[in-house]
């Protein structure tokens, strides 16, 4: 089952925020993500009918899926200062609801800084091998999920071992089939790992040869797995093996990464699944013991949302992100992969902490295996308003997403004092405002946080979070005294 659908769907009800005195802006995303081209090809097995024979010339890769599908144009914003807006609130009747509308975002950012490629990763002085959750972990005939062979004519379980574009191990996979639709499928990943791989680990020309409809690599071993051909798609596995650890050797791949200082969502999203259902999956019921009603009700933003919160607030890889309420970590993860930022969570209840450090060490590995740098990640167990680390590492940062759709008033009143010590022009990201409708400073209330925060409302689509399916809205919020200071000197905010 995917990262998307095994984060609970029906957590908490959404509490619809109420109105608030922002200035509204309805953001459309653009992606401008640069295609990467990565290693070379593979070269055709003679065991396998269909192979591409060698010499045979490539064709341009015209299936590669693009972003530009999915380009909008922005809306210019239009400011208005602290005025109260009747329609900020999200309506739960299916009627009112507007239209869904699911986006496929790319909030990545170039950064020159930036190095994607892990020397260790490519590195053979350890011989690659490192802890992991393989495949086989979690999928064969022994398990209580109940798996049954995918190629019942071999007779006794088969696995493979499969090679990730980096020096590192292989991991390996059994060849079984859950009984239960929403078990893992380690074909499925298998299938998906290289079509992945072929997309952003390979030139274009040669990319287009692996997915040659008739021929190709790809459809080769789809053809293998439909027709329950086990011994072909054995074969064509090690042929993948052998072509992707050519191109490794001779410098390929290398070459690439250090010239790229991007990734796309769907390999961020490949990595950030494989890490999920190794680790949160198995355990994914321990989520459900949230508390409804109190602060600690359990629900994530989805990674399409989640790179677009970074886009929108252009964060960086030299930057600081800390998400209060970060759950398994799952933004957390993300945040190191797709922008390589240093990056900070906590956590109040243990079960979703201890879910948090299984993931991590497993997210660790899974990038060492594509062969990728992330950011410095930490995670912190305990209240954010009283874990010292927390409080240290806030005026520092850049970024703090809290996910407050079901914090209590209370919660959220004794966060707001917390932001008088950050850093001017640190953004903050919310699912509700932290200013209340209709604020204006005055004399009376100069030590206010609220009067340090410039607000503005945007919207997220459908497919965003993970408690509804239904479109609704954030806020991000700068920490701007300028307004604060020219009252104080002129006795009116400007």
């Amino acid at each position: 089952m995917s990262f998307f659908s095994l984060i609970q769907k029906k957590g908490s009800k959404p509490i619809p925020p109420a109105p608030n005195s922002i200035r509204k802006e309805i953001v459309h995303s653009s992606s401008n993500a640069k295609k990467a081209s990565f290693l070379n090809i593979a070269r055709p097995n003679p065991a396998i009918p269909g192979s591409r024979r060698k010499g045979q010339k490539a064709t341009k890769d015209r299936n590669r899926p693009t972003t530009s599908d999915h380009v909008r144009k922005r809306k210019k914003s239009q400011q208005t200062r602290l005025v109260s807006d009747s329609d900020s609130g999200e309506s739960d009747t299916p009627a009112e609801a507007p239209k869904k509308r699911t986006k496929v975002i790319n909030g990545a950012r170039k950064s020159m800084k930036r190095q994607l490629r892990s020397v260790t990763a490519f590195s053979e002085d350890d011989h690659g091998i490192f802890p992991m959750v393989h495949a086989s972990d979690i999928a064969a005939l022994d398990k209580p999920t109940k798996y049954r062979l995918a190629f019942p004519q071999q007779g006794d379980q088969q696995a493979v071992q499969l090679q990730y574009p980096s020096a590192s191990q292989q991991e390996t996979f059994n060849l079984v089939e859950p009984l239960q639709k929403d078990d893992f499928k380690p074909l499925e990943d298998i299938t998906e790992t290289l079509e992945i791989a072929t997309n952003f680990y390979l030139p274009p020309a040669d990319a287009a040869v692996f997915k040659d409809d008739s021929h190709g690599l790809l459809r080769r071993l789809k053809r293998a797995r439909d027709k329950k051909d086990g011994a072909a798609f054995m074969l064509l596995v090690q042929e993948w093996n052998d072509a992707i650890t050519e191109a490794r050797m001779d410098g390929r791949i290398a070459r690439v990464l250090d010239e790229s200082t991007e990734l796309d969502l769907k390999l961020i999203e490949r990595i950030l699944t494989q890490t999920y259902a190794r680790t949160v999956s198995p355990r994914v019921s321990t989520l459900r013991q949230y508390e409804n009603g109190t602060d600690n009700v359990y629900g994530e933003l989805l990674p399409n949302f989640v790179s677009e919160i970074f886009r929108i607030t252009e964060l960086g890889s030299n930057h600081v992100f800390v998400d209060l309420g970060s759950g398994v970590g799952n933004v957390i993860l993300q945040a190191a992969l797709e922008v390589g930022c240093e990056s900070w969570g906590c956590e109040i209840m243990g079960n979703a902490c201890v879910l948090a450090k299984l993931q991590e060490q497993e997210f660790k590995a899974r990038c060492r295996l594509w062969g990728l740098a992330v950011g410095d990640i930490n995670l912190e167990r305990g209240d954010f308003l009283e874990n010292q680390k927390i409080i240290n590492v806030l005026p520092k940062a850049d970024v703090i997403l809290v996910n407050n759709q079901a914090f209590t008033p209370e919660l959220n009143d004794r966060l707001t004092s917390h932001f008088l010590d950050l850093k001017e022009g640190c953004q903050i990201v919310s699912l509700k405002s932290f200013v209340p409708a209709g604020h204006r400073i005055t004399s009376r209330n100069l030590n206010s946080a609220y009067n340090v925060l410039e607000v503005d409302e945007k919207r997220y689509y459908s497919a965003c979070v993970s408690w509804t399916d239904a479109p609704g809205s954030y806020y991000v919020s700068r920490k701007d005294s300028s307004r604060l200071r020219a009252f104080s000197t002129h006795g009116v905010a400007v």
